[in-house]
């Protein structure tokens, strides 16, 4: 079973950028497309991004596009989130997740499905 543990969340203003970072364990890395999703207080987890297994092909909401990078270190089984121009509606619990089928096809990553093994999260507050 995978072991995910997040890091890098905090508070920020408007604006402001972070960079969140998943270290992975436990299984194999480099075949799995990896995935970011939120959960703002009072709501569902929501899926925001994920990458390929190889090729680093990536897929991103459309509320996040153009504002944040999902990016991986295959060498490092660590799977980053770049956000810029955070918004407050941003604010939540940030997790990163493992596919669940291996050497997906990067032209199905819309439909990336996460390995029901979660990390504890780092959480965003984003100020006005």
């Amino acid at each position: 079973q995978v072991q995910l543990v997040e890091s890098g969340g905090g508070l920020v203003q408007a604006g402001g950028s972070l960079r969140l970072s998943c270290a992975a364990s436990g299984r194999a890395f480099n075949i799995y497309a990896m995935g970011w999703f939120r959960q703002a207080p009072g709501k569902e987890r929501e899926f925001v991004a994920a990458i390929s297994w190889r090729d680093s092909n990536t897929y991103y909401v459309d509320s996040v596009k153009g504002r944040f990078t999902i990016s991986r270190d295959n060498a490092r089984n660590t799977v980053y989130l770049q956000m810029n121009s955070l918004k407050p509606e941003d604010t939540a619990v940030y997790y990163c997740a493992q596919d669940r089928i291996a050497f997906r096809s990067q032209s199905t990553l819309h439909a990336f499905n996460p390995l029901d093994a979660w990390g504890q999260g780092t959480p965003v507050t984003v100020s006005s």
